[in-house]
């Protein structure tokens, strides 16, 4: 059965999969970038620009496994000493090289045996990035690269049956990517009825119609517990006799949760929040999640991966209700807590019933978006007490005025067909489930990925690259003259200016692509500068 490419903004270094593709040269040099995927045993020598792996080529081979990996395996690649360090080399004979090269580091990951995919995925997955585009010979041809390294992936995702994630780390790179594909077929093997929902759910994401829920079942294929699992561990760490253990299944969760607490004691208890929950690398779903073009998210989730997912493409979630909102800026709600703040974390039964009066302002945040918004719900089984209070409220609003009964204010991604679930909730959100009952969980929670790879691929805005002079062959003879125009603008624009003129013009410039010559220096000052200056 044939694999997926997943295309998302990410740090490959933090993104949890089976096999990572590591770009190098002959002498076994890599990016400092890429020196956390390496054991410390492979690591012969480092510096500010990089490290020297102590390791050899076998002959002219360009595929080298790394020994000694933990969580991911690494195959280093050599990506830079072709055709394209050769003078006179043409950009064919340097992308076909590339191409070679990654088709020669897939098969070499299909021939190696993985019984289990980390943390029960359905499928083994692949991480690599744009190869060529930092030493190697494909840096200022970015465009071409993607448009034929695309099909080349999805070559080896069918015969291999593994899925594989081009991961890229600027905005421009990921609008680029997703314009490739969405000018071909990008291989989504989706049922009708869920490409025509990821097109409408895409649409409102571009109109800014879009919010986002998450829940614990995205964070579960980061490896961190559910809510039964975390009671579990608790369990486990509360050292209670085996009959009192065997109790607490009987219990319900929020009760359990407040015998353990009361074992424990509450110091405890944050204590293994914070160390359970801290930051740590981040699944798929979080990444494909971050790259929305959204701007508020809400979860019930203590751990901070979303936000490390969003902070590796430029974007800074301020999460609330521990930062200040800042006009612009996108947001996090964090309903149930943070463990950056376990004191926060909302875990026993009474804490639950304070949530009604203390967290209210909280609960607040959540309404306005089921009234303003259509939230997409990823990773809920909906059975949350809060979530049901709060959708009780929002439909009664909703009823006293007049609004239309059969308006629903969101839209529930379920892993597994519920009739009785999704009738319970018809009244205020569309349930739709990834797959029938013969489905397997894991190949559930696949297709859960492949469908926001298809919303992100279908809601990224298309002009992220315009002014990027990498992809300016991907550009039209109408964008060609736009772009040539706006690089005009920019280089009009004094490099260091008070104006807050100046600022929107440097922002907007910096979304469509531009990195050049920007007033003060960073893109991160202007922008900030910018969401200041506007009104509330």
């Amino acid at each position: 059965m044939a694999g997926h490419v997943f295309v998302v903004g990410a740090d490959l270094t933090r993104l949890v999969c089976d096999d990572v593709l590591v770009p190098t040269d002959r002498s076994l040099r890599v990016a400092s970038s890429w020196r956390a995927l390496l054991p410390g045993a492979v690591v012969s020598e480092t510096s500010e620009d990089g490290a020297c792996v102590g390791l050899s080529w076998a002959g002219d081979d360009r595929v080298l496994e790394v020994p000694g990996c933990d969580e991911r395996q690494v195959w280093l690649l050599d990506t830079v000493d072709g055709p394209g360090g050769s003078p006179g080399a043409d950009e064919d004979s340097t992308l076909s090289w590339l191409l070679d090269g990654a088709r020669e580091a897939l098969a070499a990951v299909a021939r190696r045996e993985v019984p289990r995919p980390v943390h029960g995925r359905a499928r083994r997955l692949v991480g690599l990035p744009a190869l060529g585009t930092g030493w190697g010979g494909a840096a200022g041809r970015r465009g071409a690269l993607l448009q034929r390294l695309l099909p080349v992936l999805r070559e080896a995702a069918g015969e291999h049956g593994f899925d594989v994630a081009l991961v890229l780390r600027s905005p421009s790179d990921l609008a680029a990517a997703q314009r490739v594909r969405r000018g071909e077929d990008g291989g989504w093997d989706l049922p009708d009825d869920l490409v025509e929902l990821a097109g409408q759910l895409g649409e409102r994401a571009r109109r800014g119609q879009l919010a986002v829920f998450i829940g614990a079942g995205v964070s579960a294929a980061a490896g961190l517990p559910t809510w039964e699992q975390l009671l579990d561990e608790l369990a486990a760490a509360s050292g209670l006799d085996a009959d009192l253990r065997e109790g607490l299944a009987r219990l319900p969760p929020q009760d359990a949760a407040a015998l353990l607490a009361r074992e424990l004691g509450r110091d405890r208890v944050e204590t293994f929040v914070k160390e359970r929950f801290g930051p740590g690398s981040y699944a798929l779903a979080h990444a494909l999640v971050a790259d929305l073009p959204v701007q508020e998210f809400v979860t019930t989730n203590y751990d901070p991966l979303v936000e490390l997912a969003a902070a590796d493409m430029g974007r800074r979630l301020q999460v609330l209700p521990f930062d200040e909102a800042r006009p612009g800026a996108p947001w996090l709600l964090k309903l149930h807590g943070d463990a950056a703040h376990p004191e926060s974390v909302v875990l026993t039964r009474e804490e639950y019933l304070q949530f009604g009066d203390t967290r209210a302002a909280l609960a607040g945040v959540l309404h306005s978006l089921l009234l303003t918004r259509h939230v997409l719900f990823v990773g809920t089984s909906m059975l949350d007490d809060d979530l049901i209070r709060i959708a009780h409220q929002v439909r009664s609003a909703l009823r006293l005025q007049g609004s239309d009964a059969s308006r629903r204010t969101g839209t529930v991604l379920a892993l597994r067909e519920d009739a009785a679930r999704a009738r319970l909730w018809e009244r205020d959100v569309e349930t739709v489930a990834m797959a029938s009952r013969d489905d397997s969980p894991a190949e559930a929670a696949r297709r859960l990925e492949v469908l926001l790879d298809l919303i992100g691929c279908l809601s990224t805005p298309p002009t992220g690259y315009l002014l990027d002079p990498a992809y300016r062959g991907l550009l039209d003879e109408e964008e060609r003259r736009l772009s040539d125009a706006l690089v005009r603008l920019a280089e009009a624009v004094p490099e260091e200016s008070a104006s807050s003129a100046a600022d929107e013009v440097l922002a907007l410039l910096r979304r469509l692509g531009y990195d050049g010559g920007l007033a003060d220096g960073t893109t991160d000052e202007v922008d900030d500068r910018v969401q200041e200056q506007r009104p509330g």
